[in-house]
């Protein structure tokens, strides 16, 4: 994996996660600037998964190729399904749930770039 390219994705949607809780915090519901910076963090993710194919492709291999594509392929899930469970019920809480949705990422952006240099467990 591209190291700068996997930071930038982590501070991405850390930024969006900070934006999400100010939004709680100001008792604010979803609105379409949040949905629209999820939805650039989702178009990153992309760009991750077509390098990490790419990578692939040309006969680099992770520690352990299963768990490489299971969080390369879960990150992709993880902003979808949050910003569903946030627009079925429009609340405060619901941008709380886009935030945590954004924490994810990093979390799991860190642990694909783990993975890819060799670490299994």
């Amino acid at each position: 994996m591209i190291l700068g390219f996997a930071v930038a994705v982590a501070v991405c949607a850390l930024l969006v996660a900070l934006w999400s809780f100010a939004q709680a915090a100001r008792k604010r519901l979803p609105d379409t600037p949040l949905l629209v910076a999820l939805g650039v963090v989702e178009v990153l993710l992309v760009a991750q998964l077509v390098v990490g194919i790419v990578l692939l492709a040309s006969g680099e291999k992770p520690g352990s190729l299963a768990t490489f594509l299971a969080y390369l392929i879960g990150c992709l899930v993880v902003l979808p399904v949050g910003a569903a469970w946030a627009l079925a019920e429009r609340s405060r809480s619901s941008t709380v749930v886009l935030g945590i949705a954004c924490l994810a990422i990093p979390v799991m952006v860190l642990r694909l770039n783990e993975v890819w240099s060799g670490a299994s467990a």
